[in-house]
This record gives structure tokens, C-alpha cells and sequence, in this order.
């Protein structure tokens, strides 16, 4: 069965249509308008390996946090539709992930509980044009749509674009070990209930 989907979502303030496909290769199509978003999305599928083709055109002319935060969204519904029932994922993992002299730990549990737990701090507002509080709610956004509980805590680093690059790595490692089908589970679903929420 192939673990594929697309999302299109449209509203006044974004218009996104997402394409996921968990078995890819990391190829990555992301055209967000928002150019460090896009370079972040496009370091979450090449170490992911999941493939994905993103379009959005958002109200940039008033600021960038609906296209970010409107692009999680989609993502993770994509994520979450791909995965279906989640048989025979691994669904725990976690990463430490360094850059330089920056080291953040990411755990997912792809539970079907969303939950994000967010301990980053920046020393600067902006990151090119992209306001560096808008990660958190990218990372808020994504989780809350995939269905992951998602804990991301940067242990030490100073430089910011370092930062906030080890947290979309972070999570593409952690994404492609939870992923993984694990031969073991012969189809089963990864939980003593028979079920992970939806």
C-alpha cells in the first residue's frame, strides 16, 4: 500500500495544496514566497526522505505567520492521511542533531495525541525576512495536524539560522526512524489498544 496523499486548503489569508509521500526519496518541490521557510521545508524532506511537492501563495504583504503556520497545517494533514491507520510503523524516535556548535534533541511518538513541547529561545527577531517566532508555530501547527507528540529542546548553540535548521533536521531524522515499517510488527498497529488515535 503506498503511503501517499495531498491536501489542498484554501481560505482568505492562504491557498496550499501539499504532496507527501512517505517511501520517497527526499525530493523536495517547496514554494512557500517565503524563502528561508522553503529552504527549512526543503531540509525536512531530504533528511526525512519523505518526498514532498508544496505550493502556497499567502497574504505576504501583511507578514509571513499565516502562510508559515497555514503550510504546517497542510503538512501535517498530509502526513497524517498518508500514514492512514498507522500499521507496522516504528512510531518512537528520537535524535540528537548537531550543527556546528549547536546540538537540539528532537522525540516524536506518532501517537495520534498531538502535543508539542517547544524549548528553543533565539537571540534575534528575524532570520532574512522570516520572524524566528513564527518556527514555533510551524513546529505547533505541523504536530497538531500530523498527530504527533513532538518535543524539541535546543541544548546549547548560538548561532540562530543553526538553531532553528537543527530543529526541521531534528524532525526529519526523528520522522524517518518513526516511519520506518518495522518487519516485526507483521501489519500490526504499534499499541496495546489495536488503535492510535486519529
Amino acid at each position: 500500500m503506498k503511503r501517499q496523499a495531498t491536501i489542498t486548503r484554501k481560505t482568505k489569508e492562504t491557498e496550499i495544496s501539499a504532496t507527501v509521500d512517505l517511501d520517497g526519496t527526499g525530493a523536495y518541490d517547496v514554494q512557500t514566497g517565503v524563502g528561508f521557510l522553503d529552504h527549512m521545508l526543503e531540509q525536512l524532506a531530504r533528511h526525512s526522505l519523505i518526498d514532498i511537492t508544496l505550493r502556497a501563495k499567502g497574504d505576504l504583504h501583511i507578514d509571513f505567520h499565516h502562510t508559515t503556520e497555514d503550510s504546517g497545517i497542510v503538512l501535517g494533514q498530509a502526513l497524517a492521511k498518508a500514514l492512514a491507520d498507522k500499521q507496522g510503523i516504528t512510531r518512537y524516535a528520537d535524535v540528537h542533531l548537531p550543527m556546528d556548535e549547536t546540538l537540539t534533541r528532537v522525540a516524536v511518538d506518532v501517537s495520534g495525541r498531538p502535543y508539542l513541547i517547544w524549548d528553543v529561545t533565539f537571540t534575534r527577531d528575524k532570520l532574512g525576512e522570516m520572524d524566528t517566532e513564527l518556527f514555533r508555530e510551524w513546529f505547533q501547527a505541523f504536530a497538531q495536524n500530523a498527530g504527533i507528540t513532538l518535543h524539541i529542546a535546543n541544548l546549547y548553540g548560538e548561532n540562530n539560522h543553526h538553531i532553528a535548521e537543527t530543529c526541521f533536521k531534528g524532525l526529519a531524522r526523528a520522522l524517518r526512524l518513526a516511519l520506518t515499517i518495522d518487519p516485526r510488527q507483521a501489519g500490526r498497529v504499534p499499541s496495546t489498544k489495536g488503535m492510535l488515535a486519529v
